[in-house]
């Protein structure tokens, strides 16, 4: 049997310790209590895991060992064993499901959701519930009903959001990969603040795996990992193919395959604010490589999206999610959803399709448009706590997604690459977008990066 050290295992993608816990080289007992025992050891201070479920956890872990025990290793699933979290706005059964908000403080789900059970198919074990922003509002998770989730680079900065837990759990090792959603850059730019690779799907490669409140079709489940092909493998399970089989259509297939040449659309500018001149140099670097690679790379100016234009959309899904009273909501929240009520879904709907006309013009004919994910390093803890102006933090906090929201208008694919750290040791992304349904090529492109810009040898200090 082979041997690995803790650390051995923690440089492991998820992929590959399913290999093992299949083969017999680790247990999922094994891995279980390892994360547990980081979690145990560093979530007070980084406050990614919201409630961790140990007992749950370990319990989960023991029956996927008895599991492996009796059936062939070519049955199981293709993350078996392998431990994870859920956002903590996807209810889970039996466990508090607090969207981030004093709204849900004892809220406990008697269900499962949709993608709590492809998850659970996929043969993960989960160990709790990661943080969120409220509702997934705001993309920094700094809610009233916990101490502010923070970056396992500098815990003096936040880790993103809206999905916030589930970057600083992948990026601190406390689980290999997580689950997150994306309703305006809410995978993504965790991801890129925190290093690691995040990826927003089209909404017809999983569907509508919210249900009725995201009428508009902005938000999507997404992965957040260290590794392209165990992102690719978790979108085949959301999308309800658990198994270890390589179907020739499957997003880890598409990852494995080597892109066409394309014509790639870079974008210098944003439609709010500026890009740090670091951050910037950076992804014209990148921009080299592909050049490098035989791809076509012209610079062309960003669709110009105002915050006052894509501000309906967001207040309209946002004033869908049910509450029973907006006394227990934080004032950024109550602000959006407020306005929200003002929107109808026929309104909100005619000016997104307005909005994906302007911004498929960007792509000027290209496959690919490329960005900065976000325009700049991660913002200290309570930059945008403005209780008595939630107008105000909502404007500044905006410009961290003004190069996201795009392709959730769209309904697009787009992902961040954690291509390197400013001087600071702050990490950043590049981001690739591509039009609807073309969810592979982005896989396809984001693995040969991978492979010339490797990054997997960046880890954040301590953890």
């Amino acid at each position: 049997m082979t041997q690995y050290s803790d650390d051995d295992i923690l440089k492991l993608s998820a992929l590959r310790q399913a290999q093992a816990v299949r083969e017999g080289e680790l247990s999922s007992t094994d891995l279980a209590e390892l994360y547990l025992a980081r979690i145990k050891q560093y979530n007070e201070g980084l406050q990614a895991f919201v409630n961790v479920q140990a007992g749950r956890g370990l319990k989960a872990a023991k029956r996927a060992d008895i599991m492996r025990a009796r059936l062939p290793a070519d049955q199981l699933p293709i993350f078996h064993g392998v431990p994870t979290g859920i956002k903590d706005l996807v209810p889970t059964k039996w466990s508090s499901t607090r969207l981030g908000s004093r709204a849900y403080k004892y809220f406990i789900s008697p269900f499962d959701a949709p993608v709590t059970k492809l998850i659970n198919a996929g043969g993960f074990i989960s160990l709790g519930k990661l943080a969120t922003s409220e509702f997934g509002v705001m993309p920094v998770t700094e809610p009233e009903i916990h101490p502010p989730t923070r970056n396992p680079w500098d815990t003096s900065r936040t880790s993103g959001g809206s999905s916030g837990g589930s970057s600083a759990a992948v990026a601190a090792h406390l689980i290999p990969i997580a689950q997150g959603s994306d309703g305006g850059g809410s995978v993504r730019i965790p991801s890129a603040l925190t290093h690691l690779y995040g990826f927003k799907p089209s909404l017809s490669l999983l569907g509508n795996l919210h249900g009725t409140y995201n009428q508009l079709g902005l938000s999507v489940m997404g992965p957040l990992a260290h590794y392209v092909d165990d992102a690719a493998a978790m979108l085949d399970v959301m999308a309800g193919h658990p198994t270890q089989e390589m179907r020739p259509n499957s997003c880890l297939a598409a990852a494995q395959t080597m892109p066409p040449a394309l014509r790639i659309r870079l974008l210098t500018d944003t439609p709010i604010g500026d890009i740090d001149p670091q951050i910037l140099k950076a992804t014209l670097e990148v921009a080299d490589t592909l050049r490098s690679l035989g791809h076509t790379v012209e610079e062309g100016p960003s669709a110009k999206v105002s915050i006052e234009e894509f501000l309906p959309l967001w207040e309209y899904s946002v004033s869908c999610i049910p509450a029973l009273s907006d006394r227990y909501v934080q004032p950024i929240t109550r602000w959006v959803r407020r306005n929200g009520k003002e929107v109808t879904f026929e309104m909100a709907e005619a000016r997104r399709l307005k909005l994906v006309e302007r911004i498929e013009d960007s792509f000027g004919g290209a496959d690919i448009l490329m960005s900065a994910t976000v325009p700049r390093a991660a913002p200290l803890i309570g930059t945008y706590n403005r209780p008595s102006d939630p107008e105000q933090a909502f404007y500044e906090a905006a410009n961290l997604g003004s190069l996201t929201a795009a392709f959730n208008i769209t309904h697009g694919p787009a992902a961040s690459l954690p291509i390197g750290l400013t001087e600071e040791g702050l990490p950043f992304g590049v981001q690739i977008g591509a039009y609807p349904g073309r969810d592979h090529l982005l896989l396809s492109l984001s693995r040969q990066i991978e492979d010339h810009l490797p990054w997997h040898h960046r880890r954040a200090p301590v953890y």
